[in-house]
Order: structure tokens, then sequence, then C-alpha cells
């Protein structure tokens, strides 16, 4: 590849790999508090699934800039807030449990338009990498709709919770979509999918799920921001994240 190509690519990956690596990090918030045992136990493995995705991503983003696997703890403990590139949607706090799994849902809904695309993609690595994920994919996207439908079909209360989720995280979701520096060609090589489409199946998928509920999506401008944006939240979540790593950078773990 040019190097236009993979500087593009290398946008991609990274913010692909931040996406999962946050929304691991929030999931796993939920250990030991989630509203049942059952679900104790099955949001932690799909926090860990989510880690595994990055893992995956990053790697591939370590081949492409030449550099050892283990750069991969670089990216992770010793970025600032300023350097990642994960959407706001992830960053933010857990909230309650029906912000948590509505969350996961428009995220789920997002990979499950995103990787069928990406197992077309003409780079072997994204190829293999998206594969294998979607396989995952399948129980996270049953996982959270099942809690969508049951919640936002539940009581009243339930159905409130859910409603108030949904206007906090609607504008930020379009994020996920916002176009990137050459996006176009990485299009025409074949190597990333146009995300036009991919929105517009996105909203096909959760408004029919929406609508199901009675959920209605938030009349306000969605947010456009691009991905280098990012909330007070994300510094908080870092400083946790990466605390242990950086009382002794050069420790052998």
């Amino acid at each position: 590849m040019n190097a236009n190509l993979t500087s593009a690519l290398d946008s991609r990956l990274l913010a692909l790999a931040d996406d999962e690596l946050i929304l691991a990090h929030r999931d796993s918030e939920w250990t030991g508090h989630a509203p049942m045992i059952e679900e104790d136990i099955a949001l932690a493995n799909i926090a860990q699934d989510e880690l595994g995705h990055a893992t995956l991503w990053y790697a591939i983003l370590c081949d492409l800039r030449k550099q050892p696997d283990e750069h991969t703890d670089q990216l992770v403990y010793f970025r600032d807030a300023a350097d990642w590139r994960n959407a706001q949607l992830l960053e933010l706090p857990i909230g309650d449990w029906a912000f948590t799994m509505l969350r996961q849902f428009l995220f789920d809904q997002f990979e499950w338009v995103l990787l069928p695309a990406l197992t077309k993609s003409s780079h072997t690595a994204v190829t293999q990498a998206a594969a294998k994920v979607l396989r995952e994919e399948i129980y996270h996207t049953r996982h959270s709709t099942a809690w969508v439908r049951r919640l936002g079909q539940g009581t009243a209360e339930s159905h409130r919770r859910m409603q108030t989720a949904l206007d906090v995280q609607w504008p930020l979701a379009n994020q996920l979509f916002v176009p990137m520096l050459g996006d176009e060609a990485l299009v025409a090589a074949g190597i990333w999918p146009d995300m036009a489409p991919l929105q517009q199946q996105w909203l096909a998928k959760v408004g029919e799920m929406l609508a199901e509920c009675g959920l209605i999506a938030p009349a306000s401008a969605a947010t456009r921001v691009s991905r280098a944006s990012h909330t007070e939240h994300l510094t908080a979540l870092l400083a946790d994240m990466q605390s242990v790593a950086r009382l002794d950078p050069q420790a052998d773990w």
C-alpha cells in the first residue's frame, strides 16, 4: 500500500480498536454489580470478548506500523485522552442497566453491519479478523437485543429508563459513522467499506427495534464531531485504567 492508504487504514484500525477497548472497560465495571448473577457473568464475558476484539485490531495496527505486538501496551496504557479515537458514546459512564444495554445494542448493531462488509476487504488480515469477531458478535447481538426488547416492552418504569437512555445516546451514536480522512481511498481500494450506506442499514435495523418497543429517537441534531473529540469522562476512565501501568512504565508485567 502507498503512504496515503497506510495512513487512512491506520486511522480506521485505531478507531475500531479504541471503540472495542473502551466499551470493554465500561462493561467490566458491572462485574459484581449486575442485577442478577447470570448477567454478572454474561456481561463480564462480553467485556472479555470486546477486549479480545480490540487486541485483534491493535495487532493488525502494530503490523501495519511495523511495530511488535508488545506496542499494544503502549497504545492502551500510555496515550492521553487527546490521542484516543473511540466514539464518545462508549466513554460515557455506565449509568443504569437500561443505559448499558441500550449502548451495547447500538454498538452491536454497528458491528453487525460493519463486520460483514469487512469480511470482503481486500486486506487479508482485516478480512480474517472481521470473520472471527463476527462469529462472537452473534451472541452479543442476541443478548443486547433481548434486553432492549425486555426493558422497552416491560414496565412503565423500565420503558421510561430506556427512553431516557435513548435521548442521551442517540445524538452521539452518529459519531460511529463520521467520515475520516482517507476513507475515499480505502473504499476505492476495497480495503474499507463506504460508511454512508452502512449507516442507512444501521438506522433501519435499529429503527425497527425501537418501533417494536415504542421508543422514540429524539429529533435533536446528530453529533458530527470528529473522533478526536472527547468528553471529560474519558480522562477519568483512562486515569483509572492506566494507573497501575503508569506507576512503573519500565516494569515487566
